[in-house]
């Protein structure tokens, strides 16, 4: 087994390690709005559950040369942003969204999405998505670079509101995931669906 010392390689070099090794990887979708009232849009695989008591799940946002993306500048302006869970019925429009816009075009327009109005945040969410989560910032954290240049934004978001669509769930909240078509990422191009399911029997 080779040992590989982080340090000793390049950024590029460790960022193909962590995403061809932690995989799959749930892929928030993301929805904020700009102070100029533009809804943006953008697809998150640094993405996961905090905690259950609130509910909590974070997303880490990458910078672009230590500048913070439309997504974190957002969700830090307005201290809310909506997380949908991406499934195979729409994932090649948020692929779309991964597109590099400028501030003032909305990904989700570009997309053909269907903004949905919020029930306790002001942000919009996507139509399209069966299961999304209405989030309010409970923390931003820049983490990683160097001095004065992190290297993202870890966005904690507090789960204020959950829609989920019928066709998902059942009366005790069980999620069938067989119906929800949940998409995961690889790396690369790559992306992977739900496969085999196998259960085992936790240790008393």
């Amino acid at each position: 087994m080779r040992m590989i010392d982080p340090d000793s390689q390049s950024e590029q070099d460790n960022y193909k390690l962590l995403i061809g090794s932690i995989v799959p990887r749930p892929i928030a979708f993301v929805t904020t709005l700009s102070s100029d009232g533009v809804l943006n849009a953008a697809p998150y695989s640094y993405f996961n559950i905090v905690a259950a008591n609130p509910p909590m799940v974070s997303v880490s946002v990458q910078r672009r040369n230590g500048a913070p993306k439309d997504t974190a500048r957002n969700a830090i302006q307005n201290g809310a942003f909506v997380v949908h869970i991406s499934d195979e019925s729409y994932i090649g429009q948020i692929n779309a969204t991964a597109a590099n816009l400028p501030p003032e075009e909305s990904e989700v327009a570009l997309a053909g999405l269907t903004p949905i109005a919020s029930e306790k945040i002001a942000i919009p969410g996507i139509a399209e998505a069966k299961i999304r989560m209405e989030c309010v910032l409970e923390r931003s954290i820049p983490l990683g670079g160097v001095e004065g240049s992190p290297a993202c934004d870890l966005l904690i978001g507090r789960i204020v509101c959950f829609h989920v669509d019928e066709a998902v769930s059942d009366d005790k909240l069980h999620i069938d995931v067989q119906a929800l078509k949940p998409v995961s990422r690889l790396a690369g191009k790559a992306y992977a669906k739900l496969g085999d399911i196998f259960e085992i029997d936790r240790p008393r």
